[in-house]
Order: structure tokens, then sequence, then C-alpha cells
């Protein structure tokens, strides 16, 4: 079966059922990295993934790895970190370090799927308020966090880093902990990872994952920049609030 090529107008997609088995959820190359192309790929459940000199490449995997906020385990060990070191916690205090950090970790491993063009993208989704970032830091040090989009009641989560041990575990922590406060019931994950495994996150069909994207979206959030919640900030864990 070929692959479809995507023109950059208009913007829209193949049906998901399409998508190749084999790589796992390919569904289709071209179209455009912007703001219009990506929120109609997220309400679809499609999300780009591509190396550096590739084309751009549209991707629907069957199963799907998502993390219900409400079925978060917390190792022992990390329960130990969270009480056993002083951590400062924000919101969108600074996506494009946080993006460009997620990018550099990649680069050190397999390759960067993060390109300039995909910082691009998804700053513009932050600019519109739709895109966030969660940063760890301590002693003023940008140490841990993640970024992803929020759509309705869906955190579709892209990327996450450590340059302290669990310092990403403990980002997700406080991401779902939020997240659960405002009402999301759903984190996409994406594709399976022991990482999150181990955290609760589980595999469901591709048609049970669209299925929830078509009641979860509908409810919108107003876009903006989040606030950590103080009450959410456990002081027994030592994670103070970011000052604004």
């Amino acid at each position: 079966m070929s692959l479809p090529w995507l023109e950059v107008e208009p913007v829209g997609f193949p049906p998901t059922e399409q998508a190749l088995s084999e790589p796992d959820g390919l569904l289709a190359a071209g179209g455009a990295l912007n703001a219009d192309w990506l929120l109609c790929a997220y309400r679809l459940g499609i999300f780009p993934w591509y190396e550096a000199g590739q084309p751009l490449l549209w991707w629907s995997p069957d199963p799907r790895l998502v993390l219900q906020p409400d079925q978060l385990r917390i190792s022992k060990s990390l329960r130990k970190l969270l009480k056993k070191h002083a951590y400062v916690l924000s919101f969108d205090e600074d996506f494009t370090a946080v993006v460009q950090h997620c990018a550099a970790v990649r680069q050190g491993t397999t390759g960067t799927w993060i390109t300039d063009d995909m910082c691009a993208a998804y700053s513009q989704l932050h600019e519109l308020g739709l895109a966030h970032s969660l940063e760890i830091r301590a002693s003023g040090k940008l140490v841990g966090g993640l970024y992803g989009i929020a759509l309705g009641k869906v955190f579709f989560g892209e990327s996450m880093f450590s340059l302290e041990p669990n310092t990403s575990k403990l980002a997700l922590v406080y991401l779902v902990r939020h997240l659960l406060h405002w009402g999301f019931k759903l984190i996409d994950c994406q594709v399976s990872s022991d990482h999150l495994v181990s955290m609760g996150a589980t595999e469901i069909s591709r048609q049970g994952f669209e299925q929830k994207l078509q009641e979860l979206i509908v409810e919108n959030n107003p876009p903006g920049r989040w606030q950590v919640q103080a009450e959410l900030v456990v002081i027994g864990h030592e994670i103070e609030q970011q000052a604004n």
C-alpha cells in the first residue's frame, strides 16, 4: 500500500484506519507543520514524527498509550525523591528552553525528531495558549520538564527531559496533580514506553482512543498561560511554587 502524500492545502488527513501496520501507525507524508495542521491532527488522534532529512510524517499508532490522571502510580523511590529534594515548579515560564532541552536529549541518544520546524510549530501553539510547558528547577537551574498540547479535557504529551535523576517523572507527577484539579480526563502518551507504563499508562485501541477524543475535546478549556495552584504543592514534598 502506497503512502498518501498531502498537499499544503487543504488541511486534512486520510482515514486513520488506512495507517500502515509496519511501521505501526504511519498514515501520510507531506502537508505542513503549523498551527492549523497540528490542531487538525491532534483532534483526530494524529501526530507528526520525523527525523531531520525526512519528509514530514504523520502517525496514528494502534494501540495507543494513554494515562488516566487518576490512575497515576508513584513508586516508593519516587516518593522518596519527592520528600528528599527541594525544587521549584512552574508552568509556561520557559517553553522554548523546555523544547530545546527535549531536543538535546534526543540528539544525545538516537537522533532528534524535534527539529527546528517542529520547535517553531509548537511555539505557535504556545503563543495561542494551547501548548504548555512544565519546568522543574533546582538552585535556579532548569533540571527537568515536559511539554504538550491541551485540547478540551485531553493533554497530549509530546516530550520530557531530565538533567537530574527522575526529574521528568517528578514533572509528570505535578502535571497530573494539576490536570486532575482542572478536570482533565486523559493524557495521550502516543506509543508504549516502560517509563510511562511503570507510572500507570496503559494501551487502548486506536478506535477506543478516537472515541475518547470525540467525547473529551468537545468541552474546551479557555486557552492561556497555566499557573501553579498553591493548594496542589505539597509542603511535605518540599516542592516550592514559582514566584510570579
